[in-house]
């Protein structure tokens, strides 16, 4: 089998754990996994802790013209622009994803309406998936809502997109806690595995094709007056 070339991608993880540097995060034990790979792949990547950001509050794309005293999201944001591959990391709190992984996607959803070069939303031909870490259930739970915004804003969404460690229910030890032996746990591992190569994948397929062709979904068509096959059916 032939070995795919990953090095023209470019992969962000943003780490949405409530601590600041330079304080432990048990989510960054995860997503340094994926990111071992990524450098065996050769792939250019950057992890940012988004709490160490005074990122505003708000649903546009620079709330310092909202009112805002300052804001640094446009200046992530050139980064998540110009990366082919988005991973959320976060972990679970009372069964949720982090509020900092909200403030994330709705900073992502303030951006959804610019356009690319098509004309399409800009995160079409962008790839997405999620690491998550805690002490109780909620793995499936929190990837379905970060995985839904993701796609929603214009994100693909490979299979097996997410990944993620618990611990049993209760207090106890969390992923890198050395009594909780989360770096051995086969399941675990195989996920991360699939999930970091999975999302390769298909970014590598998106960039080579230069993402979806504009025919049926490029909002400055619409615009335009294009409609392509779609007709209001008559009802009778």
């Amino acid at each position: 089998m032939t070995k795919p070339d990953f090095s023209n991608l470019k992969a962000l993880y943003i780490n949405c754990t409530l601590k600041q540097s330079p304080r432990m995060s048990h989510t960054q034990g995860l997503i340094n996994v994926s990111q071992k790979i990524m450098e065996a792949e050769g792939v250019t990547f950057e992890n940012i802790r988004f709490v160490d950001h005074p990122v505003a509050y708000g649903v546009y794309p620079d709330m310092t013209e909202h009112g805002a005293k300052e804001d640094a999201w446009p200046e992530i944001w050139k980064k998540v622009e110009a990366a082919d591959i988005l991973i959320v990391g976060t972990p679970i709190w009372l069964g949720e994803k982090s509020s900092v992984a909200s403030k994330l996607i709705e900073r992502l959803y303030a951006m959804s309406s610019l356009q690319n070069k098509k004309g399409q939303y800009c995160f079409y031909g962008k790839v997405g998936g999620c690491i998550i870490t805690g002490n109780e259930d909620g793995i499936k739970h929190c990837a379905m809502g970060i995985l839904y915004a993701l796609q929603h804003v214009g994100y693909s969404i490979p299979p097996q997109a997410d990944c993620g460690w618990i611990g049993e229910a209760g207090p106890g030890p969390s992923y890198r806690d050395e009594e909780s032996n989360a770096k051995n746990n086969d399941f675990t591992n195989r996920n991360t595995t699939f999930m970091t190569y999975n999302l390769l994948h298909l970014a590598k397929m998106l960039k080579e094709q230069d993402g979806y062709p504009k025919y049926g979904n490029s909002r400055e068509e619409w615009d335009d007056g294009t409609r392509w096959n779609f007709e209001n059916p008559e009802y009778r």
